[in-house]
């Protein structure tokens, strides 16, 4: 310990630089035209779908009529509108057929601006707010484009714009995934900004949060700040700095910004909805703030402004965490987590290099690592048996919505099934691993050297495959490099200790399972985020490889180690 904290000085440097180059970021100029958004003409359009067309289920025939509603109120303003047609296996309602829907307005330049709502729903209530409202303020942010039907001319933007009404929204953002997967139009994208819920009675927030360690950049989103605090008198809420970190870490968000983000489109989701799917008080007309709806669709006129009188949008999508009106950038964080493994680094080297020369039995640690890495190869193996079954999904690869199979349920059968399995390859294990004779100091010695070599190699692929996952591994560097200077210490202090060594995981599961109200549900919804591939192959097998040192960590911190091939294991 006091080597790791004599080569903690290596700190220092990135830390003073991660604070130098935090930046702060100003909007851009709000736009000289007033907003002409109508409030009572969005309230009337938002009421209107709603009325006729409740349950909008993906593939169904309401569903269909929809979008044929969205089509047709467009084309009362002269614009057409680009159908994207296509199948896909919807979360909880099987093979459907999915329409995303582009009104374009061409513009002097190129590039595009693109606002977005999806108008599905998934049928338990009438999804007024979500997302009733976001699809009538996309017609009304239309209207003044509009080339027939007005008295007025229309607007000529300086970019090309677009107006798109997503499909699958409810269920995990698919319309979304496909616009930014398949669509020239997203290729070409220096902003994007999602309608998803605005007109309900919580404050306003801006979601930034993306898949694969991205988020938009920050003049898009105090752009976004500014000109929704001067309709609401008050600046919308952001996530939290733990739960941007967790987003870049794990990585995970969930929303139609996530997928565009993920394919370095920049991209921001304005929302009072929660993302934990319908409110038990259901989604109807009855509760929808009108005046909230108004307040936001001016809001997204004039950041619409914004942005279209701006010649060159700053469209970067690096990694970032937002803390108030500064940012941090990406690659300073990724620059002190690799430094913050250096001390670590330098105390298990150390205590390898003393166990070599006492000839401690590293060996026979190793092998028992090996025998409870095979019980989480068992573990993984078993989490894709679950996936190919269909208990757990597989496609698309995106955060499955929380409110639909398999994450609200699962088949209990099969699950029983897992549960027996995992059990009985744990006991077979197990008695491999039961010491006959307590190790001695020494041999528990080797074992700490081999649990902290194993973590550093952990720390070079974790750092290769997403440096940001370190923070995951951070807390367990640190907290277990104590233990073995407590091997006297009460059994409720080293339990600590070995606790803290586990926050990192558990946090990431606390932030998600909050932002999502899954409660006993988020291991569930974790695991499914694994076999879709939204948390990497290479990060799950990380995570076994970090879950069987840490088991080895635990049987020695306990008094529980048994050295694999020794006579104390005999």
């Amino acid at each position: 310990m006091r080597l790791a904290r004599k080569v903690s000085v290596v700190l220092l440097p990135p830390l003073l630089l991660a604070l130098l180059t935090l930046s702060r970021s100003g909007p851009l100029p709000a736009p000289a035209l007033p907003p002409s958004f109508d409030p009572e003409t969005a309230a009337a359009l938002t009421t209107e779908f709603v009325s006729q067309y409740p349950s909008r289920v993906p593939g169904t025939l309401e569903s269909g009529r929809a979008a044929d509603w969205f089509r047709e109120k467009l084309a009362l303003y002269g614009l057409a509108v680009n159908e994207d047609r296509w199948e896909e296996d919807v979360p909880g309602v099987g093979q459907a057929e999915l329409r995303n829907l582009a009104a374009v307005v061409p513009g002097t330049l190129d590039e595009t601006i693109v606002l977005v709502a999806h108008r599905d729903n998934n049928g338990e209530s009438a999804g007024a707010n979500d997302n009733g409202s976001g699809t009538a303020a996309l017609v009304e942010l239309a209207r003044p484009y509009a080339t027939a039907g007005t008295t007025e001319s229309a607007r000529t933007p300086l970019h090309t714009l677009v107006f798109l009404s997503t499909d699958g929204g409810a269920y995990g953002s698919l319309g979304a995934a496909r616009f930014a997967a398949r669509s020239p139009l997203a290729r070409r994208a220096v902003a994007v900004v999602s309608l998803d819920g605005i007109a309900g009675p919580a404050r306003p927030r801006i979601e930034l949060n993306g898949l694969d360690g991205r988020s938009p950049p920050p003049a898009l989103v105090h752009t976004a700040s500014r000109r929704i605090a001067s309709e609401v008198n008050a600046e919308p809420s952001r996530p939290g700095a733990l739960t941007q970190l967790v987003s870049l870490a794990m990585p995970f968000a969930y929303g139609e910004q996530a997928p565009v983000l993920g394919a370095g489109a920049p991209a921001i989701r304005i929302t009072t909805a929660s993302d934990a799917g319908t409110p038990s008080g259901g989604d109807e007309l009855e509760v929808l703030d009108r005046r909230r709806l108004g307040q936001l669709g001016r809001a997204s006129e004039t950041l619409l402004g914004s942005l279209d009188a701006t010649v060159e949008v700053p469209d970067s999508t690096d990694g970032a965490v937002f803390l108030g009106g500064r940012v941090l950038r990406g690659w300073a964080l990724q620059l002190m987590l690799l430094a913050a493994v250096l001390p670590f680094a330098a105390a298990t080297l150390d205590l390898l290099s003393r166990c070599r020369l006492r000839r401690l039995p590293l060996a026979a640690a190793w092998r028992a690592l090996r025998r409870r890495a095979g019980l989480w190869v068992v573990l993984v193996a078993l989490l894709g048996l679950a996936a190919v079954t269909g208990a757990l999904p597989r496609e698309p690869r995106l955060p499955p919505p929380p409110d639909q199979p398999p994450v609200d349920s699962w088949p209990v059968g099969l699950a029983a099934l897992l549960l027996v399995v995992a059990a009985l390859v744990w006991l077979r294990i197990r008695t491999e691993l039961i010491p006959r004779v307590r190790a001695t100091p020494e041999e528990e010695l080797a074992a700490y050297a081999v649990a902290f070599v194993a973590l550093l190699l952990l720390c070079g692929g974790v750092a290769l495959v997403s440096p940001y996952g370190l923070l995951f591994v951070l807390p367990s560097l640190y907290a277990w490099l104590w233990l073995p200077q407590l091997r006297r210490a009460s059994a409720w202090v080293t339990d600590a200790v070995f606790g803290l060594g586990l926050i990192g995981p558990v946090l990431s599961l606390v932030v998600v399972g909050e932002q999502l109200g899954l409660g006993v549900r988020t291991p569930l919804y974790a695991a499914s985020l694994a076999t879709t591939g939204v948390i990497p192959f290479a990060s799950t097998l990380a995570f076994a490889a970090w879950g069987a040192i840490g088991s080895l960590v635990a049987a020695v911190a306990a008094g529980r180690y048994a050295p694999v091939g020794t006579s104390s294991a005999r």
